[in-house]
Formats: structure tokens, C-alpha cells, sequence
């Protein structure tokens, strides 16, 4: 029959060949010497180094019988359904199994060493000390099996929690596509009423700008940089429409956008939210500054609320923030400061 050792169950796996090879040897010497069943025999004697081999395979049979009957028990019950049921059936299949084949293998030890009377109360005592060291070992398997099932639960609990963080990101992601195009179909339409060249441009660079939110979609992470420029294309296409109504400025050079990542689109999705609830005009031109300090990118823009606020699909600076908090483990911060609304996002730096 096969053993269930190595996989007794589909989740928990334990490997004991190690305990086995020490344990085994190690019980089969100690039950003659501890308790005194070689009587008068002395080195000289044949049946005194027999003997060793003959009680270590009594200790195999306890153990591979017990493991087995363990192994068994464990298939059927666990402790969380059927816990007394499982600790009566463990206590009965050690003290039935272990004790009629100690007696039983003592008995015939007795007989063939050449003893002239059988010493029942030696084997009461081996009997006993038997079936204790039985359910000490039975308890380290048991506690050895809990501690691999609970590694196990964690283990499905992180990968569980961890598909279920891409699962959301998914469709946070695809929640931009739509949220995008709303406003930007918006805007083509305005500039085929007011200026068809205009329009035909628009549509060119909307193509580049829509290419690099399909290319970034599996990313979770781009260098600021590439962040930047794509901003840098969307901002072409708000100037197409609103002229000098629109003005742009960044507080800090050199390699300071080479140096972090950040989630695709999010400053896209700031400039989106400010000119969707702001008026703009080349009269009162709309500003937006951008900084970084401490690893932190600011984005704030000047307050000039709409008399008339477009339709919002209700993702927006909710939907940034959900995917800031999964991929970073940070949300973003928003909010209104004097006359003006800043948001923050959490950067990760490339080098730590």
C-alpha cells in the first residue's frame, strides 16, 4: 500500500524521512537498554547485538503503523470540525495498535533470547513507555501539520489578497479609458463647430496620446519622465482648444523626473479634473504648478470654479487614489489650500 507521507492531503506537505532515519534507530536502542529486557545477556552473546536489530523492528512497526494510522485519521477529521471524535480515535488506534504488538513482539523476545520466564511487569512497563512516546510523537506530527496548514492559509490569504489588488487595478485601469474619451470627445466635438483645422490636428494628437494609454496599460509603474511627456502631448491638445487660456509651470529641472515612478496617467488625470471644473479664458488663464519635494509630486491649480460643471462619470480623483493605495500602498491627498486646489502623489523613488 502506499504511503501518504509526502502528500497526504492537496494542500499540506510534509517530509519526515529525516525525523524517521533519527527517531526510529534511536527508539529501537533505547527500549532494551531503558528498560532492562537483555536481562543477563553480555556482549559475548549473538542475541545481545540481535536483539538491537530485533527491537528496532519493533520501533519501525510502532511508528510506520502509527504514522499511517495518523495519516488516516487525519484525512477523515480535523480539529476545527470533529475534535473529540479525532483525539478519541487518535488515543484508541495508538493504545490498540502499539500495545498488543509490543506485547506480542515481547513475548516472543522472551522466547527466543533463551529467558526461562516471561517478565510480565517488564512488559507492562515497555507497554506503557510505548504508548506514551507514541502520543508525544503523535503530538509533534499533529503540531508540525498545524504549523504547515496555517503557512499555507497565509500563503493563500497573500496570493488571494494579491490577485484581488490586480483584479481592482484592472478595472480601475480600464475605468480610464472611457472617463478619457468623454472629455476629449467633448472637446473634438466643440472644435469641429468652431474650427475644422483645429479639429484635425486635435484628432492627430488625441491618436498619440490614446496610443500611450493603451501601451502603459499593463504597466503599473512608469518613469516620471515618460509621465511628463505624455502630460506634455495632452496639454498640446487643451491649448488647441482654449489657446492662452491655459498656463502651465514646473518648479523643478534636472534629473528630478529621471529619479521617481508613478502610476501611468495619474498627472493626466490631474490636469483632467482641474480643467473640468475650472473656467478657462486668456483673460483669467487657468494655472496649474507642478513641484516635487520630499518624494512627494505636487499638482495645484488655481480655483475658477465653472458657472456650468460638465457631466462627471464619478471616477476621477476616487479612481486615482484607489490605484495610488494598491500600487504604492499610499493614497493621494487632496484638497482645497487658500485659492487653490492641490493634489500630492506619492512617488517611488528608483533608488533607495
Amino acid at each position: 500500500m502506499a504511503e501518504p507521507s509526502e502528500n497526504y492531503s492537496p494542500e499540506v506537505k510534509l517530509n519526515d524521512d529525516l525525523m524517521r532515519l533519527i527517531g526510529i534507530p534511536l527508539f529501537g536502542i533505547a527500549i532494551p537498554n531503558l528498560t532492562g529486557l537483555f536481562g543477563s545477556l553480555t556482549y559475548s552473546d549473538p542475541a545481545y547485538w540481535l536483539g538491537y536489530l530485533y527491537f528496532i523492528v519493533l520501533a519501525t512497526l510502532i511508528w510506520q503503523g502509527n504514522r499511517y494510522l495518523l495519516f488516516r485519521t487525519r484525512s477523515r477529521f480535523t480539529w476545527f470540525d470533529r475534535p473529540i471524535e479525532k483525539l478519541i480515535l487518535l488515543f484508541f488506534n495508538n493504545i490498540f495498535y502499539t500495545s498488543p504488538l509490543t506485547i506480542a513482539w515481547l513475548c516472543l523476545w522472551y522466547q527466543w533470547a533463551g529467558f526461562s520466564a516471561i517478565k510480565w511487569e517488564t512488559i507492562l512497563i515497555v507497554t506503557l513507555v510505548n504508548v506514551i512516546c507514541v502520543l508525544f510523537v503523535t503530538h509533534v506530527y499533529e503540531t508540525v501539520f498545524m504549523m504547515k496548514e496555517q503557512q499555507g492559509e497565509q500563503v493563500k490569504n497573500a496570493e488571494l489578497s494579491r490577485a484581488k489588488a490586480e483584479a481592482e487595478l484592472s478595472a480601475l485601469k480600464n475605468q480610464i479609458d472611457p472617463h478619457f474619451m468623454f472629455n476629449s470627445l467633448n472637446t473634438l466635438s466643440h472644435l469641429i463647430a468652431t474650427d475644422a483645422t483645429k479639429a484635425s490636428l486635435f484628432t492627430e494628437n488625441l491618436a498619440d496620446v490614446y496610443r500611450y494609454i493603451l501601451s502603459q496599460k499593463e504597466q503599473s509603474l512608469v518613469l516620471l519622465e515618460d509621465e511628463l511627456a505624455f502630460t506634455h502631448k495632452y496639454t498640446d491638445l487643451l491649448h488647441l482648444r482654449f489657446g492662452n487660456a491655459l498656463l502651465i509651470k514646473r518648479h523643478f529641472n534636472g534629473n528630478t523626473e529621471k529619479d521617481f515612478l508613478i502610476p501611468p496617467t495619474s498627472v493626466f488625470v490631474a490636469f483632467e479634473n482641474a480643467v473640468k471644473h475650472n473656467e478657462l479664458n486668456e483673460n483669467a488663464p487657468l494655472q496649474i504648478d507642478m513641484d516635487v519635494r520630499d518624494g512627494i509630486l505636487f499638482i495645484a491649480n488655481t480655483i475658477q470654479v465653472r458657472k456650468t460643471l460638465q457631466h462627471s462619470s464619478g471616477i476621477g480623483l476616487k479612481n486615482l487614489d484607489e490605484r495610488f493605495k494598491i500600487i504604492t500602498g499610499k493614497g493621494i491627498v487632496a484638497g482645497r489650500h487658500e485659492n487653490r486646489f492641490v493634489i500630492s502623489f506619492p512617488l517611488i523613488p528608483i533608488h533607495t
